[in-house]
């Protein structure tokens, strides 16, 4: 019973290490055969010039050939020049693109289409506000009182002194002869003058 298990235990441990130990072996001895055989690259050749024939320099152990290639490093000044004169003349086409572009064509004239119209120079006149709806009709002044007139807006009347405010928007500022001067305090503008309206 305990020989069975110990055999048993033997046949994975050679199943799982078998296949590992071949790939190890492959691995080594494989790049010898195929290295030998495999042709040099492509822009290895481009970059170094045509190597010399093949002289064999010494044998290894396992009958491999080892060769020496006799690599010129002296710079070459006139293959240098030759290169550096070189002009790229395109022909037009749009290396970066996969179809060809179509022809752009060549303006006839500067690009000014019209004559550029210049406004008039206008002088804005600042908004004038409107015209304050009361009437003055007459004074309502005692003497040694200040001076009050009588203001008239539809059936309504009022009557104010300078500093006072008519129809809760309407402050008198100046009171005189002929005129009363009137600033509106919810619109804008100027103080306006209102006449005295006779009759």
């Amino acid at each position: 019973m305990k020989l069975g298990a110990e055999n048993k235990n033997k046949m994975i441990w050679l199943a799982v290490l078998g296949p590992i130990a071949i790939l190890v072996f492959a691995y080594q001895v494989l790049p010898e055969f195929i290295g030998s055989s495999s042709a040099p690259n492509s822009s290895a050749q481009a970059a170094a010039p045509a190597p010399a024939a093949p002289r064999p320099n010494a044998r290894s152990g396992r009958g491999k050939k080892v060769y020496t290639e006799n690599l010129d490093p002296t710079l070459k000044l006139d293959l240098l020049a030759s290169s550096e004169k070189t002009i790229y003349e395109g022909n037009g086409r749009n290396i970066f693109m996969s179809h060809s572009e179509d022809a752009i064509p060549t303006p006839k004239g500067n690009g000014a289409t019209d004559k550029p119209v210049v406004p008039p120079y206008v002088t804005l006149a600042p908004p004038q506000a409107p015209p304050i709806p009361l009437k003055f009709f007459g004074f309502a002044s005692k003497p040694g009182e200040p001076k009050k007139i009588f203001l008239q807006q539809n059936d309504d009347i009022f009557v104010a002194g300078e500093g006072e405010i008519v129809n809760r928007r309407y402050k008198i500022v100046r009171i005189s002869p002929t005129s009363v001067q009137i600033q509106d305090m919810v619109g804008s503008g100027p103080p306006q003058n209102v006449p005295l309206t006779q009759g």
